[in-house]
């Protein structure tokens, strides 16, 4: 019998529905944190904190800073991905396609979140074993 809570994108999307999006707004903050500590070494670059973006450039912005913020991130995570030679896609493409132009068919978000957790998860485990 499998336990659907060990897979954690399924937890992600259940604990995030539970608490109103704070498990999220969580989540997406230690994956920049995780970002700037994997990568922030090498393209000598640092992610501004979801929190921030989230809770005040977000309104400040008219919701143009997010986007900028999310094709950033992602660029990064995809740059990162092929500078440790983990053949896995991901880009500002999977944001645009998935994340943004994919909410029209609903199932887009979710598409997109899976691929950045995936994506990350692999960065943090190639990390862990190689740093």
């Amino acid at each position: 019998q499998r336990d659907m809570f060990k897979d954690p994108k399924i937890k992600f999307f259940f604990l995030s529905m539970i608490t109103c999006g704070i498990y999220g707004i969580v989540t997406m903050s230690e994956v920049t944190e995780d970002i700037n500590i994997i990568a922030g070494r090498y393209d000598g670059k640092r992610t501004m904190n979801f929190c921030l973006i989230f809770l005040i450039f977000s309104w400040l912005t008219l919701g143009i800073a997010p986007l900028v913020w999310a094709h950033r991130m992602c660029d990064r995570i995809g740059n990162e991905l092929a500078r440790r030679g983990i053949s896995y896609r991901f880009g500002t493409g999977t944001f645009w396609g998935w994340g943004f132009f994919g909410s029209l068919i609903l199932v887009g978000p979710f598409i997109y979140t899976h691929k950045l957790l995936k994506a990350m998860n692999l960065l943090a485990t190639h990390y862990n074993i190689n740093c």
